[in-house]
């Protein structure tokens, strides 16, 4: 005998509370994960035009870098969700050489970052929301650059941080690094581009297998750093993408393998230019200790002058120039050793 309809109305509507409460369970994660909206899309791409638009002089003449005394400058981009723990050291490191940077802070918009002043004074640009396993810190990373390019024509080389990295060497050292030894008219990019890790397949399908295709097969998907430098060129091939962008934006099935920003600019630079990248990140992390996808973190009873000088060592052709991940109470004890240490070169 059938039960009355009565009868599975009843169950039915005991069911509906297990089902809100298991179906995130049951569902694949990234339904949980807010994807960008269309405002926000188009707000973006308006940016990113204006952007990668021709720089024109009121005669009409396309924009170069400048006049012969003026100085190339390197922009340095804050990605941050917090408040800038570090703005005193970075203050520290950029005095006296205001004529060769330039500074932009993206933040979480319901973050309570406060705005410290000095370098960091009315340099916020405008932010949109951001969260770990989806294309938004693509966005926001993008969206810096694009700010950045279109700030100023001075600025040449992009350096993305965030607000847990610490500078390793003096502002000097790093500049006459990266201009005197690229001083030929195709500079080079520091970023990470890995085409074998032990995860890469899962990585590559983590938003469901083939959905990458055609714009990008397996054998052209790269992983590397969240964090770089880029030269002006690399960085205004970032923001004029399109044709990648399409997949990487899509929601990941599987957010224990889905690191949009570990992969999109790895891949989208070597597909575009790999001869133009060194295929190594200057900012070094401690990945032997990582926890829940998180680096190692550095707390004050480990900061030392025997640190900072075994972080600057790398295996390729340049020290790094900075360091993550440190927690906000190493501020002092990096203070304290500075001058004699870090800016120290």
């Amino acid at each position: 005998m059938f039960p009355s309809p009565f009868v599975l109305l009843f169950a039915l509507l005991l069911s509906l509370p297990l089902v809100f409460l298991f179906a995130p369970r049951i569902l694949p994660l990234s339904t949980q994960h807010p994807q960008i909206s269309i405002a926000d899309e188009l707000d973006d791409l308006d940016l990113f035009s204006r952007a990668a638009a021709p720089r024109r002089h009121s005669h009409g003449s396309v924009s170069r870098l400048g006049p012969t005394d003026h100085k190339p400058k390197i922009a340095f981009l804050f990605l941050t969700n917090t408040d800038l723990h570090f703005a005193p050291l970075w203050e520290k490191f950029f005095k006296g050489n205001k004529r060769f940077y330039n500074v932009y802070v993206h933040a979480y918009p319901s973050a309570a970052v406060s705005s410290p002043g000095g370098v960091f004074q009315d340099r916020f640009i405008a932010a949109k929301k951001t969260e770990r396993s989806s294309p938004t810190l693509i966005s926001s990373a993008r969206r810096l650059l694009a700010t950045a390019i279109l700030d100023d024509p001075l600025n040449s080389y992009f350096a993305l941080v965030s607000q847990h990295c610490i500078p390793l060497h003096s502002f000097r050292f790093m500049y006459r690094t990266l201009f005197t030894e690229s001083t030929q008219s195709h500079p080079t990019s520091y970023i990470e581009i890995l085409a074998e890790e032990p995860q890469l397949w899962d990585r590559y399908t983590a938003r469901g297998d083939n959905v990458m295709l055609p714009e990008v097969t397996f054998e052209n998907f790269r992983v590397g750093s969240q964090f770089y430098i880029l030269a002006r060129r690399h960085a205004l091939l970032v923001i004029k993408d399109r044709k990648l962008w399409v997949k990487f934006r899509l929601p990941c099935l599987n957010v224990d393998s889905c690191y949009p920003e570990e992969h999109y600019f790895p891949t989208l630079l070597s597909m575009a230019d790999p001869n133009g990248c060194s295929h190594y990140t200057l900012t070094r992390v401690n990945w032997t200790e990582s926890t829940d996808g998180h680096p190692h973190t550095y707390y004050p009873p480990e900061v030392s002058p025997g640190l900072i000088r075994k972080l600057r060592v790398s295996n390729s052709t340049y020290s790094y120039f900075f360091a993550r991940k440190f927690s906000p109470d190493c501020l002092q004890p990096l203070l304290k050793m500075s001058e004699k240490v870090i800016f120290r070169d």
